[in-house]
């Protein structure tokens, strides 16, 4: 009587599968030979056992887990009632398994002796590695049906039998690349068969294949419980046998004469017949010209954007300002800046993060290019003439930078354009938020002033509501939302209500107002408006300014640098839990003694007078990629939303959204389709040659006027008209052609060109490009 093993405890539990196999160890040791086991996905059951007199064991398994069989050796019989997972048999050394239906992946991997029998299918690697040692009998795997894909891999040695019942509508028993680098043994195939590796032959049966399987289905269909196919399978005329080819065979190269090659590989019908068409008349030399050239250069001027221009939210072109200026064209080079952003000094010159400064090129070698020197030089530059008026009147509410950078655009374009501010005065943030020692009242008025010296008109104290906003939708033609975000974000832990608002306490110092604060000052929030907050307590007389954040502080470092210079002290991560009278205590459960605690943690734009569908899940304007307000899915053709009503960002980002909007406005009235407009890619480094350029010595590097760094800009991407290519040029292939007002291009002449690629790998700019020909 067989020994019952049972995969599930007393409560009805899943045992282990190394509980259960100590069971099997111990019924093994108590003299049993003969186990039956249900299993509920164990490992291992099978082997590796054997008894000390000899005596075989049986097992008879349900619902077995991977590598059942694994390692079993001779006398083991295993018999699994249904399907078993992967790895059946895997490293099989001599014992009978038989599974009574589908087998999973790897099945009889590595398998060395014994015999399996499956009577379904086989998956994907199923006999890869078998392998077979003279001094045993060769390993045998019998599958019903078919295998997967990848099947007999790396296949060693052995016996693989696969029958294809049932299998007549698939392209192939074997799946996809099987029996891919089989060096030994034998296969026997029933069925369809496709995709074999170019290692093995596909061949007839001969005599001694035939009694071999005449002699084994037998065993195989009475132990898979199928003894009605035997009349089926032995039909010996459906089988093919797969066996390797040698190492001669597979290392066997034909040779073929020049002439064969050139009619049979070279021309239609060979391996390049599909690209080429060979006339057999002409024939390219080792150097060519024209079409026989390997690669042909292209001078693609402005092909690629440069990498200042690129990271800059406002998108100025400062090597294309830098270039006028190298010209002598200092009026057109100024007015350039002004036709992307109407404060080049004030935002630019004062108060930017430079981000084009980060990724300037010239950093590599030096220095980057000073764009705070070059953005002053536009103070006092007039505005650029504007086109004749059209007629078209447009709205911006909110006078913060990004608004008066869309007014300021569509100003220029000639329309007629109208601002509400609900404050006394223009500029938004860069007036009420922004401490005058960064940036100096005079330069930001002279600034705003030339902007309404161009004829905007403008409607302070106007606070926009829900009733007049649909009043200007009914007078203007087109509206751009600009209002910007003024809602201080307060977090409302214990005792928010005696923290002062970032925000209002700048506003505060900047209308001249002089707020009281203590002589210790905690602000929450390190970012570059807690920057402002703290400069701002300082300068009211506070001795002791501590910033604090849960993360890493988001202010730039010239920012954190400076309140470190006024001994402020910037501490992260810090977690408030609430705050007293006493100061400001941690959640760690320390207190930051304080007379007065201002959060600045972001502000929220208040959207209240535009209808609710026009907003986002989280309060802001839903828009889409060319800042036309959406109603749900339905797009609002004329009215436009940038900035900080759509997400936060810097100034700048405000300032680019603006004359964005304002391109996308005036393409709107004048009946042009709206394309959302796409970056230029930057250009890669390795295209530009660096090493033409001196380096400056970093600590002797003093600027003391702007133009100066028309010798230092790189001019990534756009031509410096330097000539070194045309002089270079081996084969004086290039020429230098003038066009109108002053344009120019440099032209590579086919006819006289090698593709040496000279010319691309001298250029400074990486204006050249060199094509491969394909």
């Amino acid at each position: 009587m067989a020994a019952e093993i049972n995969g599930f405890g007393a409560d009805k539990r899943r045992i282990s599968t190394q509980i259960l196999l100590q069971e099997i160890y111990t019924a093994l040791e108590n003299g049993e030979t003969e186990f039956e086991i249900l299993s509920s996905g164990h490992h291992n059951i099978g082997g590796p056992l054997w008894t000390a007199d000899g005596t075989p064991l049986k097992f008879r398994v349900k619902n077995p887990g991977q590598r059942v069989g694994s390692f079993g050796l001779e006398g083991t019989d295993i018999i699994v009632d249904g399907s078993a997972p992967a790895d059946a048999g895997w490293l099989n050394s001599g014992a009978t398994l038989t599974i009574l239906g589908d087998s999973g992946d790897t099945t009889a991997h590595c398998a060395a002796s014994g015999k399996i029998f499956v009577a379904g299918q086989v998956g994907t690697r199923s006999g890869s590695l078998m392998k077979h040692d003279p001094a045993f009998d060769a390993p045998e795997l019998w599958v019903l049906k078919k295998t997967g894909s990848f099947s007999f891999e790396f296949m060693g040695g052995g016996i693989g039998v696969i029958c294809g019942i049932d299998c007549e509508n698939f392209d192939s028993i074997l799946g996809d690349r099987g029996c891919a680098g089989m060096v030994s043994g034998t296969l026997y195939v029933r069925g369809p068969v496709a995709g074999l590796s170019d290692d093995v032959w596909l061949l007839d049966l001969d005599e001694a294949d035939q009694q071999f399987l005449t002699g084994g289905l037998p065993e195989f269909l009475e132990r898979i419980e199928r003894p009605e196919l035997l009349a089926t399978l032995s039909d010996m005329g459906q089988w093919k046998k797969i066996v390797a080819r040698t190492y001669e065979e597979r290392n066997a190269k034909g040779r073929i004469s020049l002439n064969e090659f050139r009619l049979g590989k070279w021309v239609e019908g060979g391996i390049f017949g599909d690209i080429i068409d060979d006339d057999y008349n002409h024939v390219a030399g080792l150097v060519n010209t024209g079409d026989d050239r390997l690669k042909i250069p292209h001078w693609l001027e402005k092909r690629y954007a440069a990498p200042c221009q690129s990271s800059c939210p406002s998108f100025i072109p400062t090597q294309d300002r830098l270039k006028l200026l190298r010209e002598g064209k200092e009026k057109e080079a100024l007015e350039l800046v002004l036709r992307y952003s109407p404060f080049p000094a004030s935002v630019c010159g004062q108060v930017c993060p430079n981000l084009c400064m980060d990724a300037c090129s010239r950093r590599f070698l030096d220095t980057p290019v000073s764009m705070k020197q070059l953005g002053m030089l536009s103070v006092n530059t007039p505005a650029p003439p504007c086109a004749a008026d059209t007629g078209k009147k447009i709205a911006i509410i909110g006078g913060g930078p990004g608004g008066l950078s869309a007014a300021w655009q569509l100003r220029l374009k000639g329309h007629d354009v109208t601002v509400y501010e609900a404050d006394n005065r223009l500029g938004g943030k860069l007036y009420q938020a922004i401490p005058t020692d960064r940036l100096p009242s005079e330069i930001l008025d002279s600034e705003i002033q030339r902007m309404l010296d161009t004829g905007i008109k403008t409607q302070t104290n106007t606070k926009v509501d829900s009733a007049l906003f649909e009043q200007i939708r009914n007078d203007y033609e087109a509206v751009i939302i600009a209002s910007g975000a003024h809602n201080p974000v307060i977090i409302p832990f214990p005792g928010h209500e005696l923290m002062v608002k970032g925000l209002d306490f700048l506003k505060k110092i900047n209308a001249g107002e002089k707020p009281t604060v203590g002589k210790k000052v905690v602000v929450i929030g390190a970012g570059n408006a807690g920057m402002d907050v703290a400069l701002g307590a300082y300068a009211m007389g506070a001795k002791k300014v501590t910033a604090i954040d849960v993360q890493r502080p988001a202010a730039f470092k010239n920012e954190i640098d400076h309140v470190e210079a006024l001994g402020g002290e910037i501490r992260w991560p810090i977690h408030t839990d609430h705050i007293s009278v006493r100061g400001l205590h941690t959640k760690e459960g320390e207190l930051i003694e304080a007379d007065m605690v201002i959060i600045s943690i972001g502000e929220r734009p208040d959207l209240s007078y535009v209808p609710h569908d026009w907003l986002t899940d989280r309060g802001m304007m839903n828009v889409n990629g060319c800042w036309q307000v959406k109603a749900e899915e339905n797009v609002i053709d004329n009215v436009f939303a940038i900035g900080d009503t759509t997400r936060p960002g810097l100034l700048t980002n405000a300032i680019g959204h603006g004359h964005e909007a304002a391109d996308y406005c005036d393409a709107l009235l004048n009946g042009l389709e709206i394309i959302e407009r796409k970056k230029l890619e930057t250009i890669p480094q390795h295209r530009l040659s660096m090493e033409l350029f001196r380096p400056r010595n970093r600590g002797q590097l003093k600027l003391h006027d702007a133009r100066e760094e028309t010798t230092r800009c790189i001019s990534c991407g756009t031509c410096r008209d330097c000539s070194m290519c045309l002089e270079a040029c081996p084969e004086a292939a290039i020429r230098r052609v003038e066009g109108p007002n002053g344009t120019f291009e440099y032209v590579s002449d086919d006819h006289i060109c090698i593709g040496c690629g000279i010319c691309s790998g001298i250029c400074p700019c990486g204006i050249w490009t060199m094509e491969q020909v394909v």
